[in-house]
């Protein structure tokens, strides 16, 4: 497996990178605008922490709360350990109900759990049906943002993929590429058996499933077929209705800088007796993966994320390498640290090193998450246990031996002001090995005299 640096370097400066650059711009200076002409937007914001933190302290309660709520109104609940028994239940599921054709809407917790490729090696036809998942599907691509997962493509990249996977004429015009996806896609709505979504809230009170999208896809996908089967991580939900509101209040802000996003779907339970619509059968797979150790562990409050992306839109790395150099189904700031704590830090300790620690994602998550914090504290863990990247841990490790010991710290300075003397212009143009990453776009400043050696020898007068 490639490192963060090396996926890093092939991205930097690509028409890619280019791209995603202006979308999150876009989408930062929108929430900027929103969170600006809502001025109790503060205070919803402590609101919505209060609400996440303190289910997810009671968690194991309100997920039964909301198991037998669903229950009660006729849905069936599934409670997946892992990946592999999600996606087992899904398939099995599916054979059993003769699925042939599944529709998809935007779920990235199935992104994690790969159950496109689980249900396409059973010989099942998968459709993405939100517009970027879609383009990402045709073009054999990954999403690189939480919310816009074609952020790093323009329209022009999108009129020559229609052009050679679809059959139409090319066309670069974004109103003209939305009405292809709306004719592809709707005969595909109306003959699939199964419909998957994922969840962005879920109500333990009534057993209810929030779906926030702005496209009909959402809505099209958990009704028209015959079979939903909705994805829930297990750390997704909220107490009651009210609460969901509080949620809602801060996610569209945040994330795009609507009011409320185009569609908010609101989902209890099947279709009932005499309803027109709906599906006759509805699954919440509710997964842990890797959460119930997140919970129990130092970043926990990470799952207390509700997946609006304004973290990536303002972190500085992220604009600068995009969304693939994480290499994880989760990028950005979010991302360094879900990752790593969800599967294995020892895979994964690269990316809690891959921010400033600037304290952006601080300022703009709407619930206020401390990643600056959690990022530190995973480097620490990494330190601790050994997993971190050996060209990062050598040099802290000398440097701790040397920066603890009065005696060995002045002989490092008096060191340093010797070598200082070499470069007469007082700045290093050039470091060998992992120092060339910091002169190859600017220059070190010699080491020099400390503030207290150029002290003390002012008042000596010499």
């Amino acid at each position: 497996m490639t490192s963060f640096l090396e996926r890093a370097r092939s991205d930097i400066g690509t028409p890619p990178i280019a791209a995603l650059q202006i979308g999150a711009r876009r989408f930062s200076d929108h929430r900027a605008h929103a969170v600006e002409a809502f001025p109790p937007m503060d205070d919803m914001r402590d609101r919505a922490r209060a609400i996440r933190l303190h289910t997810l302290a009671n968690l194991d309660r309100y997920l039964a709360q909301f198991a037998d709520a669903l229950e009660g109104v006729g849905g069936h609940v599934f409670f997946a350990a892992d990946a592999h028994e999600a996606n087992e239940y899904v398939v099995q599921l599916a054979h059993a109900r003769n699925v042939e054709r599944i529709v998809k809407s935007k779920s990235m917790l199935t992104e994690e759990l790969h159950l496109n490729d689980a249900l396409e090696a059973e010989g099942m036809e998968v459709v993405e049906t939100d517009l970027g998942e879609l383009i990402v599907q045709l073009a054999n691509d990954r999403p690189s943002h939480i919310i816009a997962p074609v952020l790093h493509k323009t329209r022009f990249e999108i009129g020559t993929l229609f052009e050679e996977k679809l059959g139409v004429p090319y066309t670069d015009d974004p109103i003209q590429l939305n009405t292809i996806a709306r004719r592809h896609l709707r005969p595909l709505f109306l003959t699939a058996d199964m419909g998957i979504s994922g969840v962005n809230i879920a109500v333990a009170q009534t057993g209810s499933i929030c779906i926030v999208t702005n496209e009909g896809n959402g809505r099209l996908t958990t009704t028209a077929p015959r079979i939903h089967v909705a994805m829930l991580g297990a750390e997704r939900l909220v107490p009651s209705i009210g609460d969901m509101s509080v949620i809602l209040e801060v996610l569209a802000r945040s994330a795009t800088g609507q009011k409320l996003s185009v569609y908010t779907n609101v989902l209890t339970g099947p279709r009932r007796p005499g309803e027109p619509d709906g599906p006759d059968e509805l699954h919440v797979v509710i997964v842990d993966n890797g959460r119930s150790k997140v919970l129990a562990g130092p970043s926990s409050e990470i799952l207390a994320c509700i997946r609006c992306g304004a973290c990536l839109n303002v972190c500085p790395v992220y604009r600068t390498v995009g969304g693939h150099a994480y290499g994880s189904t989760y990028p950005g700031p979010v991302g360094s640290v879900l990752t790593p704590a969800l599967f294995d830090l020892d895979e994964w300790s690269d990316l809690p090193y891959a921010s400033t620690l600037c304290g952006a994602c601080l300022e703009v998550c709407p619930v206020r998450i401390d990643i600056p914090r959690l990022l530190l504290d995973q480097r620490n863990l990494s330190v601790q246990t050994r997993t971190g990247p050996m060209w990062m841990r050598r040099p802290l490790r000398a440097y701790a031996g040397a920066a603890t010991h009065p005696g060995r710290f002045r002989a490092l300075l008096r060191a340093g002001a010797v070598i200082g003397r070499l470069f007469r212009t007082g700045w290093i143009r050039r470091l060998p090995w992992r120092g060339a990453a910091w002169t190859r776009g600017r220059d070190l400043q010699a080491p020099v005299k400390s503030f207290h050696r150029r002290w003390k020898e002012r008042n000596r007068g010499s």
